[in-house]
């Protein structure tokens, strides 16, 4: 291992795609299955270097984060770092259009730099619906110390995981989707991997591993909540206690007191929670499914303990009350819009979050994407985006681009939604560089759907029920909204969003939906510098793999020797900082 380190060491410092002046962050991954019972059935789920979840990436600002993959499994695997910009290296993104699997029983190194961002994220396996089985984990970005917080410095960082979960593994829910079948309610919903504590004996069985998170009565607890599941909604709360809201992936929030809060799939939420009760007993930590009948969902519900170290007994009683609107949403929406940016605070750089006036400028391109409920295409159950169900290419975007390979895409993807039948097809955006893009995300489904896109913080400028109309602009928020990477949109409603196409690359827009995702509710969006060069974006890393049309590219990977691989010996002085590096404390 420590030979494997300094390989790395070596290699990395002289990688065109780090900065030396910035240090350098190193994790191991095997991923692998393991048995496991979160619910107190055993079955397969994807660990990380043996656990589950997986461990907390745990990174400053602009450090250069080198994650060596083992892979394990059975079939091809990519880890995608959801949230995380990737400026100008869309080729670390670890998704279906910009990179190749990672082969069963290979090693691949994923390297790229945190670039001017803090905040609360996760990653996930994101090839063959494997999410659903594990593989995921927190990714936390903490600011330099130059730079001030707004809010005192916690007394401790917890991080939590919360997401539905099945006790079908991935494999046995992806062949339901292939076959034409729902995936039905989840068995429940985990806590940091674990399934509820017993607050309830009809509901929760005997004998299941629930989360306990200890605190120190008095002291004030930063808590990050990720809702890493495949397509419910949570209602995140703490019996007895304020959740202070700070931030949301990589934005700092005007603090608000929430009593619970909604957290949709794929959302990332930081809160100030202090330990203030009298602790006359541990207290309940809820994750309760919302935007469905809650009398038929409630086994769907997740429980933890907070237990002081002061405290007097177990919990008990009934849990605390969620939101009462489980059939009118307004309560949501009216929660989601008052969740505003921190314009004087600033950010991962000295100057204010809201230095960038998003609201005064012209938008250059609008697209309207609709998503409907599941349809038939060529005989087969299938997910839209404006009537087109994306096919993954064989050959990812960039890397055709690169090696000149015809046909893979179309940049063709309509502005609006098409009025014909829908079709398959691998049709994506064409984002013009430096252009400032609005994208209505309409819902006309009826499920909660969640999107994301990858490569951008964007501005959540507006939602409303209804279809969005031109005059809908008359209700954007353009001062304070909240930039994230991952908005809600509500069943017969739409979002807005507002996008500065500054980061070249292929970036992923999708639903965070694991199941309407995986049956083509998605696309990405081709940003290029027409004037090509290496400031503005990377070329393909050495190690890149070839997949498709290029497979003939790709050698055979000796095991034995994948770390030194690449590696190369050109600057002395360069090695020599490496060793140094090592062997600082």
């Amino acid at each position: 291992m420590v030979l494997f380190k300094i390989l790395l060491v070596l290699f990395f410092v002289n990688s065109r795609f780090c900065s030396a002046a910035d240090p350098y962050a190193f994790y191991n991954f095997e991923v692998s299955y393991i048995t496991a019972s979160p619910l107190g059935v055993p079955q397969q789920v994807i660990a990380i270097n043996g656990k589950f979840p997986g461990p907390t990436i745990n990174v400053t600002t602009n450090e250069n984060l080198v994650v060596n993959v083992r892979n394990k499994l059975d079939e091809g695997l990519l880890l995608h770092w959801s949230g995380i910009q990737q400026r100008r290296v869309s080729w670390q993104d670890g998704l279906a259009g910009t990179n190749c699997p990672i082969p069963p029983k290979w090693n691949w190194t994923y390297e790229f730099q945190v670039k001017d961002q803090i905040g609360s994220f996760f990653y996930f396996p994101s090839l063959h619906f494997q999410r659903a089985s594990g593989g995921f984990g927190s990714f936390v970005v903490n600011p330099r110390s130059v730079i001030p917080v707004p809010f005192s410095t916690p007394d401790g960082d917890i991080t939590i995981t919360i997401g539905d979960w099945y006790t079908r593994n991935h494999t046995a829910l992806r062949k339901a989707l292939d076959d034409g079948k729902d995936l039905g309610m989840p068995d429940g919903v985990l806590i940091n991997g674990k399934g509820p504590y017993q607050y309830n004996k009809t509901l929760v069985p005997d004998g299941i591993d629930y989360e306990t998170i200890t605190v120190h009565p008095g002291r004030t607890y930063r808590l990050r909540v990720s809702n890493v599941g495949i397509s419910t909604s949570l209602n995140f709360r703490i019996q007895g206690h304020n959740l202070v809201l700070a931030e949301s992936e990589g934005s700092y929030t005007v603090q608000q007191n929430y009593t619970s809060l909604d957290i949709h799939v794929g959302q990332s939420y930081s809160f100030l929670v202090t330990m203030d009760q009298n602790a006359s007993s541990d207290y309940y930590i809820v994750a309760s499914a919302r935007i469905v009948n809650e009398t038929i969902w409630r086994r769907v519900t997740g429980v933890g303990i907070l237990h002081y170290t002061n405290s007097k007994g177990k919990a008990t009683g009934h849990l605390p009350p969620g939101p009462q609107d489980e059939f009118d949403k307004t309560f949501s929406m009216n929660q989601a819009r008052s969740i505003r940016w921190n314009v004087s605070a600033s950010g991962a750089r000295p100057n204010p979050q809201g230095s960038f006036k998003y609201g005064s400028i012209n938008v250059t391109e609008v697209y309207v994407l609709r998503n409907m409920p599941p349809v038939k295409i060529n005989g087969k159950r299938r997910t839209t985006l404006s009537g087109i169900s994306f096919v993954n290419p064989s050959t990812p975007i960039r890397l055709a681009d690169k090696h000149k390979v015809k046909g893979v895409y179309k940049l063709d993807f309509p502005k609006r939604p098409l009025t014909g039948p829908p079709r398959r097809e691998t049709s994506i955006i064409n984002g013009t560089y430096r252009g400032f893009m609005e994208v209505i995300l309409q819902n006309n489904d009826t499920k909660m759907q969640s999107y994301h896109m990858s490569g951008y913080a964007f501005f959540a400028v507006g939602m409303d029920y209804g279809e969005w109309t031109e005059n809908s602009r008359g209700t954007y928020n353009k001062w304070d909204g909240i930039a994230r990477s991952t908005i809600q949109v509500y069943p017969g409603a739409w979002s807005a969003i507002l996008i500065s196409l500054d980061n070249p690359g292929a970036w992923n827009l999708r639903t965070e939906n694991l199941d309407s995702w995986y049956l083509g509710q998605e696309t990405y969006v081709r940003v290029v510098n027409p004037d090509e060069n290496n400031k503005t974006e990377f070329g393909a890393p050495a190690n890149v793999l070839y997949c498709g049309a290029l497979s003939k590219l790709q050698k055979p990977q000796k095991i034995s020797s994948s770390a030194t691989r690449s590696i190369g010996f050109t600057n002395l002085s360069m090695v020599v900082m490496a060793f140094v590096m090592m062997l600082l404390p």
